[in-house]
């Protein structure tokens, strides 16, 4: 029956690709079993044994904005895919007009008792209004954090539980954070990404359990400092944390339930991307002997921050030690998949690639990645910039005092502020975990800029500990004084410059934001047979890898001047951009490797 119905599905989306003329397929694409995708533990950061994955083929539908459809039956979609993805199997837009609904009958086989069972989705985008065996669960709005209901109240008897959902997503017509998304894609702007984009699951929990774990290094005292989050009662009940390096238990204590947990280390192993060394960890909640709840996770020994070096420039100091970080900028968009990777070896993919080209660090662009990409790149050793989405682009724009580089600020209504501040808390309580993202990035090129002090003090309150780009591409906001923020970052096409700091000073990290954008198309491997575009196109490799040559042998000169970082546009071809250092399909990078990772191992030196 399995392959009955994974042939029905790849005759559908092939149809639609001869009706709509070439796709553009990766290694993975028909590796897919629409039936049981990404079918890996999707929160490696907080594992639990009692899970069940919920994605496969659901019933879908596509109705009028406000109705209520009086079945949901247009066909199957496959789900962990938006709707307008190929490998959804449906590949339709649905709009700003329309909503997107989803009903799926599973069984549950998770041991109840009297436990929990929680609803996980791991992104879903944009509004989302779930029902539980037609009982109203709750409503969620936002396209890039997970989100869960406790479902117990809902469950009947039985193992066979039914899930419906109803999806909206304004797309560019609405306020709400959404990337490069638009309902008319052209240029830099994509497709939209409408619905679930991320795992469904269930869990079992027990009534008082750990929703949290997160872990912070006091570099100074060599001591790895936790906190969690319980849900429930916890009277009389205990905390227990094991650490091991591999089979060796380097840590273990039990003791009462706190905020902040100090532990200290006998000679700590540092993280870095030369050597990502994770420690394992496990946390038990205990009542007495008895093991009321308990996960497995893992931490990292890594210190982040900014200090001047010895010609009084400001450098990013990784473990005590002054690191030039580059990297490309990296917009984690799929030709099948759009938003979501066709499966995990395929997440992983860009970042393996990225390592071997030589580079040290990605800056994920305007877009929020699931869990197991943070996670892959906690494990290969790559350090990460995470950005926020960007949205609410458009109508009245304004010049704000006190800029150092004159540019537009979005004058954004009440409900669109906090939107954007919602989203923002939940993306960063919910990735600070990962010791891989060295940089948040609330703004890039004003492109929905507002109150930017307000922001940059609402992440620095969220997460201390790591590095802030108050506005990437420039346009930044005075406290005082001094800019908001770490950095001072400028974007330049395609050659690469640097802020000045005769004009600026020295006391803000010397960033090249993007740069680069050196365009090459490769027959076969494109998304429109003609029209396709680079900042700067070539036709031969040769060509191509000369005129990248150039902007290394000049990006290495700015360096001694005191520029700190850069970020090159860009990891993958997307969608009509052919910029990529790969193409969109990934079947072909386009540079000699061995020639990257030489030249580039001289930016470190």
């Amino acid at each position: 029956m399995r392959n009955l119905l994974s042939l029905f599905f790849f005759m559908l989306i092939s149809g639609m690709a001869m009706a709509q003329g070439p796709i553009l397929k990766t290694n993975w694409t028909d590796q897919v079993n629409p039936e049981a995708s990404h079918q890996e533990y999707p929160r490696p950061q907080l594992v639990r044994e009692n899970w069940q994955n919920l994605n496969g083929l659901w019933n879908y539908a596509i109705a009028a904005k406000g109705g209520n459809p009086a079945a949901i039956a247009d066909g199957k979609i496959a789900v962990p895919f938006a709707v307008e993805s190929l490998l959804s199997g449906v590949q339709k837009t649905v709009g700003p007009e329309a909503e997107l609904w989803y009903e799926h009958d599973f069984d549950l086989d998770l041991t109840r008792g009297k436990n929990r069972i929680l609803l996980h989705f791991g992104a879903v985008d944009w509004e989302a209004e779930v029902w539980v065996n037609d009982q109203n669960a709750g409503i969620h709005r936002g396209g890039f954090d997970s989100f869960s209901f406790d479902i117990t109240p809902y469950l009947v008897k039985g193992k066979t539980q039914k899930i419906k959902m109803r999806v909206w997503d304004p797309s560019d017509s609405g306020p709400q954070p959404r990337g490069k998304q638009v309902k008319n894609p052209k240029g830099i702007w994509y497709t939209p990404v409408t619905g679930i984009w991320q795992t469904v699951w269930v869990e079992s929990v027990p009534s008082t359990y750990l929703k949290s774990i997160y872990s912070i290094t006091d570099w100074g005292n060599s001591a790895l400092v936790f906190s969690q989050e319980i849900i429930g009662n916890t009277d009389g009940m205990t905390l227990q944390i094991v650490i091991k390096d591999g089979e060796k238990e380097v840590y273990s204590s039990t003791g009462s339930i706190s905020d902040l947990k100090t532990i200290q280390l006998s000679n700590p192993k540092a993280w870095s991307p030369d050597s990502p060394f994770l420690y394992d960890v496990k946390v038990s909640l205990l009542q007495g002997k008895k093991v009321i709840d308990e996960i497995t996770s893992y931490a990292a020994y890594r210190d982040i921050r900014m200090a001047k070096d010895s010609d009084g420039f400001q450098r990013m100091f990784l473990n005590g030690e002054a690191l030039f970080q580059y990297g490309p900028l990296d917009q984690g968009w799929w030709p099948d998949g759009l938003y979501t990777a066709p499966n995990d070896e395929a997440l992983a993919f860009d970042i393996v690639k990225t390592k071997e080209m030589g580079f040290n660090m990605i800056r994920k662009h305007v877009k929020v990645e699931p869990a197991r990409w943070y996670y892959h790149a906690d494990r290969i050793g790559m350090l990460v910039w995470q950005d926020m989405p960007s949205g609410d682009m458009g109508n009245r724009w304004e010049v704000r005092p006190g800029v150092i580089r004159e540019g537009m600020y979005k004058e954004r209504t009440a409900e669109s502020e906090e939107i954007f501040k919602t989203e923002w808390t939940e993306i960063m309580n919910e990735f600070k975990f990962f010791p891989s993202i060295i940089a948040w990035v609330p703004f890039n090129e004003a492109w929905g800029q507002f109150k930017t002090t307000e922001i940059v003090n609402l992440t620095k309150k969220l997460d201390p500990t790591r590095l802030i780009n108050s506005a990437s591409g420039g346009n930044f906001e005075m406290e005082g004084s001094d800019v908001v923020g770490d950095m001072l970052d400028l974007h330049n096409y395609p050659d690469p410059v640097m802020p000045d700091p005769e004009i600026y000073g020295k006391n803000k990290l010397m960033i090249l934001g993007e740069f680069g954008g050196l365009g090459l198309p490769v027959e076969g491997h494109t998304w429109l047979n003609k029209d396709n575009w680079g900042y700067q196109s070539f036709t031969s490799k040769e060509d191509l890898q000369a005129r990248y040559k150039k902007l290394m042998v000049d990006l290495k000169k700015l360096i001694p001047l005191g520029l700190a970082g850069a970020i090159y546009t860009q990891t993958t071809d997307v969608e009509i951009e052919t910029n990529g250092l790969m193409t969109y399909d990934r079947k072909i990078v386009k540079f000699d490797e061995n020639f990257l990772k030489e030249i580039h191992s001289s930016l470190y030196k």
